[in-house]
């Protein structure tokens, strides 16, 4: 890991955002638990957002493959969500109406506790963008609606495909206007950075331990390639010296 000295030449920052910057987990568990209540269901939230998420990332990592064509994720997730409905036997308790709404959960994330202040920091620091896998109508709402304070709001949907395919990284070198090294990639997913690393970026890691609920056990350990490993988006700005 290099020293902020070292940094002095990152001119941007791109966000991944579900996860990083927001908490999905919780909000699809209050959704969950409305539709119990209201359904008088018994539906295990924890479990079906797991397999949810897992569904999800299996039909990009197909569009990545080219065994599938490009598909806008708030898509996949519908998608996904009629495949488990089915599967769990709910086609009767939930209509169309009823899935589009707890398939709009996706779009009221709730902001990580750290994520305003240390974004307002890094703000001011350079400027902050975000590059997410979801659509960009999607993630509009997503950033209006927690108040999350960015400068550009970039995703995969302008290059028609998914991270970790370099054509996604490549947005942030076309539409910020920097070099790849002059841009620092902050997630929580080390396969994110990985990639990004390997496209020629900076790289931060922020753990979210919560990111998959209390009882999961996500990849959170430092690694020497990081450039920086910080524990919030505070501590982020604290390593880069940007002014509280």
């Amino acid at each position: 890991m290099v020293g902020p000295g070292q940094l002095a030449d990152v001119k941007a920052m791109a966000f991944d955002v579900q996860g990083t910057c927001v908490d999905f987990y919780e909000p699809i568990l209050r959704a969950g638990a409305a539709i119990n209540s209201e359904k008088r269901l018994e539906i295990d939230w924890a479990a079906f957002s797991a397999e949810w998420r897992e569904l999800y990332r299996a039909a990009m990592d197909a569009v990545i493959a080219g065994r599938r064509s490009w598909l806008r994720v708030d898509r996949i997730y519908r998608e996904a969500l009629d495949d488990l409905v089915e599967t769990h036997g709910l086609s009767d308790r939930l209509d169309g109406a009823e899935r589009d709404e707890l398939n709009n959960v996706w779009t009221r994330l709730d902001a990580w506790p750290d994520a305003i202040e240390g974004l307002t920091r890094l703000r001011r620091h350079c400027l902050t963008s975000t590059l997410s896998n979801a659509g960009m109508a999607s993630v509009i709402a997503l950033v209006k609606n927690a108040g999350l304070p960015f400068d550009a709001v970039l995703t995969a949907e302008l290059a028609k495909s998914y991270k970790p395919a370099p054509a996604v990284y490549q947005l942030a070198v076309d539409y910020l206007g920097y070099r790849p090294d002059q841009i620092l990639m902050v997630a929580c997913h080390k396969y994110d950075l990985k990639a990004a690393r390997a496209f020629g970026m900076k790289t931060a890691f922020v753990p979210r331990p919560l990111e998959f609920g209390p009882d999961a056990a996500p990849d959170i350990s430092p690694e020497s390639w990081f450039d920086i490993y910080a524990t919030s988006f505070i501590d982020l700005a604290d390593k880069l010296q940007a002014a509280a």
